[in-house]
């Protein structure tokens, strides 16, 4: 179990939330919040601009970035909730075989209803064009994951409320 703030990584498909959500979850665990998406190499964010989907190859370096975020927070004792996609059980290995302690927060949602929050969405280098893709690569979360999925069709209080509850060990809502 963790010793000091929470590591936290807020995972799911593009349209999910992960930056709101992670935000306000940072917000009131009291520990920085980080867009993994800031870690991406240039190469990575253009070929997605593009509208061509990431392999496993262009996500190696960017997923090692994100669990070397996640593994100084630990050891600075600072916490830190990162949104980050986090799609398969072999990029959260990578993640988690830099930071230990991290625990993830699977947004989930149907597809209609992730289609809904990315079709209005301005000002984001993923398109809406590469949903499939990413549904079709999500893996959720294992039993022996440590982490929990939430629910994303319910107001943006109600999701916070249920992560932050399981994330300190108070009741949780369903999700």
């Amino acid at each position: 179990m963790e010793s000091g703030p929470p590591v936290v990584v807020v995972m799911g498909v593009s349209g999910a939330g992960k930056s709101t959500i992670g935000a306000l979850l940072a917000r009131d665990l009291g520990v920085p919040f980080a867009d993994a998406d800031q870690l991406h190499p240039l190469e990575n964010v253009e070929k997605m601009a593009s509208g061509i989907p990431l392999d496993d190859d262009d996500r190696r370096p960017w997923l090692e970035a994100v669990g070397a975020a996640a593994a100084e927070a630990t050891d600075a004792g600072t916490g830190l909730v990162l949104a980050c996609s986090a799609l398969k059980r072999r990029y959260r290995d990578v993640i988690r075989s830099r930071a230990k302690e991290v625990r993830f927060v699977h947004l989930h949602g149907a597809r209609d209803v992730l289609l809904a929050r990315t079709e209005g969405r301005t000002g984001h280098f993923m398109p809406v064009s590469l949903m499939d893709s990413q549904l079709a690569d999500l893996e959720t979360l294992g039993p022996d994951e440590p982490g929990f999925v939430v629910d994303i069709d319910r107001p943006v209080d109600a999701i916070l409320a249920d992560a932050v509850a399981r994330l300190t060990g108070g009741t949780s809502a369903a999700g």
